[in-house]
C-alpha cells in the first residue's frame, strides 16, 4: 500500500551492470527495498508492463490494471553503451515526451533515468504518490514532477495510448 491507501505497483528492473554503480537509481532503489532488481532479462515478470523506448504503444491509464495484476518493469541500461534487449512485444510500452531532471541528463528530453521513467509511469498509471516515495530518494527527485508537472497532469488525465500520443504532439 501506498501513504494515501492505494495499492502499490510492484516495480522490477533489469540491470545490465553498464552505469555507473555511484549513479545508478535502480540499484539506490533496491537498497532501499522500493524495487526488485534481475540481472537476467528472463527473470523480469512475464506479464508486466515493461517500459521500452522503441514500442509503439504509449503507456496510459488505461494500463492500470495490468499494472496492478502484473507490475511495472524498468530496463536499466547505457544508452550510450547497451543496445535495447528483445523484448516481447505484448507488454511493452513507451513514454510520451518528458524531460530529464537527472544531472546527467538535465533538461534533456526523453533521456530519462530508471527513476524517472519509472516514476512519469506510475504518475499516468494514477500512482502519484508512489511516484513520489521514489523520487524523494534523489535530491533532484521533486525537480523531475516540477519540470513535468504539465504533461504529466495532462497525460494523467487522458485514457487511452492514442489520447496520450494526440497530447503529447502538444509537448513535444
Amino acid at each position: 500500500m501506498t501513504p494515501g491507501g492505494d495499492a502499490a505497483i510492484r516495480l522490477s528492473a533489469y540491470h545490465a551492470d553498464q552505469c555507473d554503480p555511484r549513479k545508478c537509481t535502480t540499484t539506490r532503489l533496491e537498497r532501499h527495498g522500493l524495487i526488485r532488481v534481475f540481472r537476467r532479462l528472463s527473470m523480469l515478470p512475464r506479464r508486466a508492463l515493461t517500459l521500452d523506448p522503441m514500442a509503439d504503444t504509449s503507456v496510459s491509464p488505461a494500463d492500470r490494471v495490468q499494472a496492478l495484476a502484473s507490475g511495472l518493469a524498468v530496463i536499466d541500461l547505457s544508452w550510450k553503451r547497451g543496445i535495447m534487449p528483445r523484448l516481447p512485444s505484448r507488454h511493452r510500452r513507451r513514454l510520451p515526451y518528458l524531460v530529464a531532471a537527472n544531472p546527467v541528463n538535465y533538461g534533456v528530453p526523453r533521456f530519462l533515468s530508471s527513476v524517472e521513467a519509472l516514476a512519469a509511469a506510475l504518475v499516468i498509471l494514477g500512482a502519484r504518490e508512489q511516484a513520489k516515495g521514489l523520487l524523494a530518494k534523489f535530491a533532484w527527485g521533486e525537480t523531475f514532477l516540477q519540470l513535468n508537472a504539465e504533461p504529466l497532469a495532462e497525460y494523467a488525465a487522458t485514457g487511452t495510448a492514442e489520447d496520450i500520443e494526440r497530447v503529447e504532439r502538444l509537448f513535444g
